[in-house]
């Protein structure tokens, strides 16, 4: 914002917008004035500037003038004053410190504003010229007993323009009269004034000069006694200034002293505190080699003094003079120092300080001491910019540097140069000394679908003038049938494409861009491993895209496992039409399926229902018409038939039942239906959470429906919780059941029932041997019947007749030898031998009956026509029951 000090106010009848005015009261005849003459603009504070003008030729009942500005370069001008102003002399406050502007003036009276004045010179905002303030801060460095070497502090104010010299005063103290040490201006701010008195107390002045003249000397030094220092420990430093101060840090620097003692100065202390603070601090626990030192972690907006003391082998020195008092706060706008890389690639530090006066000098330093090295570092300096150029940058260069402008209030910075700053910074100058053209995509290649391989490559920009070549092997390559090359500049891709890619094409492919300067290079290797992938990659599609012009496969065959745990091998076709043949086949043999395909669809299925190992094998898939013919396989064995189980077992997982009590004559039978299973599939049984090994004891099995574990001869060790867990591949699907308490009791007193009932149904009196059930015997013969029979104990045999017991005689004879063997004959039978004879094998377990029919037929009648015998069902006779004719 741009404040204005205005003159007198207009005249009575402004209205105070700029260019508006009364017009009541002029007088007939009066014109418009003319423009102003020359304009001069002059410094006046390094915020205001003060503006002069010619008054115009004609100023008839003038207003008085508006006053507009301009920032240099930039045509937009703005007006300092809104309303007239009387004088021809106006100031021009808030300005930019640095900044350059323009001033033009225009004259207003009550017909109108005359024209622009032409343009003032720019110039810059910044104190005027006067002379500097005086030196301070004079120290005794050295004394040998005929002179003193004395140092002081250049000026705070140079007054706008260099300090070209200082002049030195001195008297003996308790004279009246000063005398001119130098009659030349000194240009350092260091000096040895010889010719003094052994013994006596001197005081001194100093003064300043410039372009503007000299300035008001200093204040008369402190008393200084002239005999010759002869302590070991080193003088004092001196001449310490700050630079970089910061809010909560800054940097120290100061001189080396001029007296060093009996030996050379190996370091230094620095001591701080605050300025109304009694004790002083040490910021540095061990001495310090360098003459500069950076203050950390201090308190903003505190003030604080500083002092320094040298150490050489004798001990530490005499501390200097203690130092100006610095508030420790970041000034307003503070800027950094920045690198960077210029159009030619040189790498560079640069710094802007635009509160420059004429007086003001850039020095760049590093680790703080001024840069003399020509060979190494180029500065260039243009109003208030200063670079600091490297002129051949290497890891030498690594380390802090700095710089200051003097006649500023202290405006200062630093810049870490290290290795990974260096790093980047010379890779923007190689890319900017050796431009390449970027690239979107390194060479790559894409393969076709009729087997054609493109390589290809897309530049960030191309010209219309760029230039490319592509070189195979060394062997540059020009557009042609076998290698179509072609270069898009507006999308920056390059590419060429060879339609048969064969085992010549080993090796590797470049491309070369060139535009204008700039360049670049990409390469691709097929060499080995990758040439063979490309090489079979490119077959594969040529020889799809050939199988692709008859019927196909559009997916080759696969398998999945439906909801009703069947596998399906499934398959897609395409280009098919109704003369194509589709055919299953399981090991080359034709797969008879109950319909055939249809190809319409597109989907081609078959299901396994039970799948096991007997359908291991290569299922195969064929498509033929007169255009061509494809085939897809699958072999269902290994890997692939474990994956299906693991599918399988997901499906059979999810949908089993909880688990079941089956008591057996065994034992407990825990049971667990599916829809489908089978004994490689992965499946587990534990008790109490301990892993069930089949055994004697613990029988693990199943059947196509469902999973047991057979606990025989149970006891209590064989309470408490089972678990049935099958694996899927990725989960487990387990059932529990707590056979313990109650659930156990239950199951096991049936187990006990159905174990004494197999007992009994093992020992009762049984018919091994069979018996027919009708016998056809001509009268007169011997009927012989026998069998075998069995019981534990040994059974009781008897024989009926037609449920009556048979008297024994010389007619009938039955015979049991060795409790198994049984027989009975009738001899010389005749037809009242005919009728049912019954034979009842018992035991006290129980036994059973067997019916035989007897028919009897005289010589010469015909066989009675009877089914021909079977052998006679037993009818089982119950433990408790009695035997037939009881």
């Amino acid at each position: 914002m741009y404040f204005i000090e205005k003159g007198p106010e207009g005249r009575p009848g402004t209205d105070g917008a700029r260019g508006a005015v009364c017009t009541s009261d002029f007088a007939l005849g009066v014109t418009v004035p003319s423009a102003p003459g020359r304009v001069l603009a002059s410094r006046n504070t390094r915020t205001s500037v003060v503006v002069q003008w010619d008054k115009p030729k004609h100023a008839e009942d003038l207003l008085g003038y508006y006053v507009d500005f301009c920032v240099a370069g930039t045509n937009l001008w703005e007006p300092c004053n809104h309303k007239p102003i009387k004088y021809n002399r106006f100031v021009a406050h808030g300005l930019t410190t640095g900044e350059q502007y323009i001033f033009r003036v225009k004259a207003v009276n009550a017909v109108g504003t005359s024209e622009n004045s032409q343009e003032s010179d720019a110039i810059r905002v910044q104190a005027a010229l006067t002379v500097p303030s005086h030196p301070y801060g004079i120290t005794l460095l050295n004394c040998d007993g005929h002179s003193m070497t004395l140092g002081w502090k250049v000026p705070k104010f140079s007054g706008g323009a260099a300090i070209l010299g200082y002049y030195i005063d001195k008297r003996e103290v308790h004279h009246a009269n000063w005398h001119e040490v130098n009659p030349s201006p000194l240009k350092d701010t260091i000096f040895t004034v010889e010719g003094l008195t052994e013994g006596s107390l001197y005081e001194f002045k100093i003064a300043a000069a410039n372009l503007a003249g000299i300035g008001e000397p200093s204040d008369p030094s402190e008393h200084f006694k002239c005999e010759a220092w002869t302590m070991p420990e080193p003088g004092p430093a001196y001449d310490l200034t700050f630079c970089e101060v910061r809010d909560s840090s800054l940097v120290l620097l100061w001189k080396a002293p001029v007296y060093s003692g009996s030996s050379p100065v190996s370091g230094y202390f620095v001591d701080f505190k605050e300025v109304d603070a009694g004790e002083w601090l040490t910021a540095n626990q061990t001495a310090t080699a360098n003459r500069y030192l950076k203050a950390c972690d201090l308190k903003n907006g505190k003030t604080y003094v500083f002092r320094v003391r040298a150490v050489n082998a004798s001990g530490v020195g005499r501390p200097s003079d203690m130092s100006e008092p610095v508030l420790v706060e970041a000034r307003p706008g503070t800027k950094e120092i920045s690198a960077g890389v210029d159009d030619e690639g040189n790498i560079y530090l640069a710094f802007d300080c635009q509160e420059m006066t004429d007086a003001s000098q850039f020095t760049w330093c590093k680790s703080y001491e001024e840069i003399a090295d020509e060979g190494r570092f180029r500065v260039e300096t243009a109003g208030d910019h200063s670079k600091l150029y490297f002129k051949n940058p290497d890891k030498e260069d690594l380390g802090t540097y700095s710089v200051s402008v003097s006649d500023t209030d202290g405006v200062s910075s630093s810049f870490v140069l290290d290795a990974e700053e260096l790093e980047r910074l010379m890779l923007l100058s190689n890319e900017v000394k050796n431009p390449t053209i970027p690239l979107k995509s390194e060479l790559a290649y894409e393969i076709f679908d009729k087997g054609q391989v493109r390589f290809w490559l897309q530049a960030e920009h191309l010209s219309p003038d760029a230039s490319y070549r592509f070189i195979i092997n060394d062997r540059e390559v020009s557009d042609s049938e076998a290698h179509r090359i072609k270069c898009d500049k507006a999308t920056g891709i390059i590419e060429m494409v060879m339609d048969r890619f064969t085992i010549e094409n080993e090796g590797t492919y470049t491309v070369q861009i060139h535009d204008g300067k700039a360049k670049s290079q990409s390469s691709l290797v097929l060499i080995g491993d990758a040439f063979r992938t490309v090489l079979d990659e490119a077959e594969f599609q040529r020889k799809e895209f050939l199988r692709k012009q008859g019927p196909h496969f559009a997916e080759y065959l696969h398998w999945d496992v439906t909801e009703e745990c069947e596998v399906r091998l499934v398959c897609k076709v395409a280009n098919t039409k109704r003369e194509t043949v589709f055919k299953w086949l399981k090991d080359d043999v034709l797969y008879e399926t109950e319909a055939a395909p249809d190809l319409e669809k597109g989907v081609c299925e078959l299901l396994i229902p039970k799948l096991s190992k007997k359908d291991h094998g290569e299922y195969k898939a064929t498509l033929k018409d007169e255009r061509g013919q494809d085939a897809s396989v699958l072999e269902i064995a290994g890997k692939v038939y474990e994956d299906i189980l693991l599918a399988m077992s997901r499906v059979c997982g999810m949908s089993a039942s909880p688990l079941k009590v089956l008591c057996t004559p065994e034992g407990i039978r825990l049971q667990c239906f599916m829809k489908y299973f089978a004994e490689e599939m992965k499946v587990n049984w534990y008790h109490k959470d301990a892993k069930i090994p089949s055994s004697e004891h613990m029988r693990i099995g199943g059947s196509e429906d469902m999973a047991w574990l057979h606990i025989c001869e149970p006891t209590e060790k064989d309470k408490g919780k089972y678990t049935f867990e099958i694996f899927d591949g990725k989960s487990n699907h387990q059932r529990s059941l707590d056979l313990s308490g109650q659930a156990f009791d239950e199951a096991f007193a049936e187990f006990q029932q159905l174990k004494a009932a197999a007992f009994a149904e093992k020992n009762r009196g049984r018919v091994v041997g069979g018996l027919p059930d009708v016998v056809t015997i001509m009268e007169g013969k011997t009927l012989n019947l026998t069998c075998t029979v069995f019981g534990n104990p040994d059974p009781e045999v008897v024989w009926f007749k037609n449920d009556q017991d048979i008297p024994l005689s010389e007619h009938f004879l039955v015979k049991l030898e060795q409790a198994k063997f049984v027989s009975m004959t009738i001899k010389g039978v005749t037809s009242e031998d005919s009728g049912k004879y019954s034979m009842s094998v018992k035991n006290k377990y129980g036994g059973e009956k067997i019916d035989v029919t007897v028919s009897v037929y005289k010589h010469g009648e015909k066989i009675p026509e009877v089914s021909l015998p079977q052998q006679a069902k037993p009818k089982l006779i119950p433990a408790s029951a009695s035997s037939p004719g009881e």
